[in-house]
């Protein structure tokens, strides 16, 4: 089964055993829509959890009431794991946005065919995600922005990028 990571909880939300969650989604649509979450430190040993309750907390956060988690103590035990849900369970995203998981190990190169690494993570920054691009010992962060991410091909395992000042990389790939 193949497995999208949706967010990390970060910390207890209030007394009744909610948490609140970063999410690594870029709206909350599909919030309403999921029934279970699957929580744990890797998807290899996580935790199946149906959901009471979920709501939207601002762009970047949302809230879960878990089955079973029933106080502030409980809650604060699931601090920094991750959450994920079967790929499955997804709605299929519109032309041109794609989950992360699809994204990691893509290989990078600028428009006239250079290779500067793979895309080995991602991280939001509120007004657009940042690739996390690494060849050898060096990285270069790549602003998930038109102007930058020129396409991405999931088939062929690329993302073609124009390094725009202050990106650019010094003599050879990253």
């Amino acid at each position: 089964m193949r497995w999208i990571e949706i967010g990390q909880i970060i910390k207890p939300h209030g007394l009744a055993g909610r948490v609140k969650v970063l999410s690594y989604l870029e709206s909350d649509r599909l919030l309403t829509s999921m029934k279970e979450v699957y929580i744990g430190p890797d998807r290899d040993s996580s935790k199946r959890y149906p959901i009471e309750h979920v709501r939207p907390e601002g762009r970047t956060h949302f809230s879960l009431k878990l089955e079973g988690v029933e106080d502030r103590n409980a809650a604060d035990a699931l601090r920094g794991l991750r959450i994920s849900v079967p790929c499955e369970s997804l709605e299929p995203l519109p032309e041109g946005e794609y989950y992360w998981e699809d994204l990691i190990g893509l290989a990078v190169v600028t428009e006239d065919g250079k290779p500067l690494g793979r895309i080995e993570g991602i991280f939001p920054t509120g007004s657009n995600d940042v690739y996390i691009c690494k060849a050898k010992s060096k990285e270069i962060l790549l602003p998930a922005i038109a102007e930058v991410i020129r396409s991405v091909d999931i088939q062929a395992g690329t993302v073609v990028v124009r390094l725009i000042k202050g990106l650019e990389v010094g003599d050879g790939a990253v």
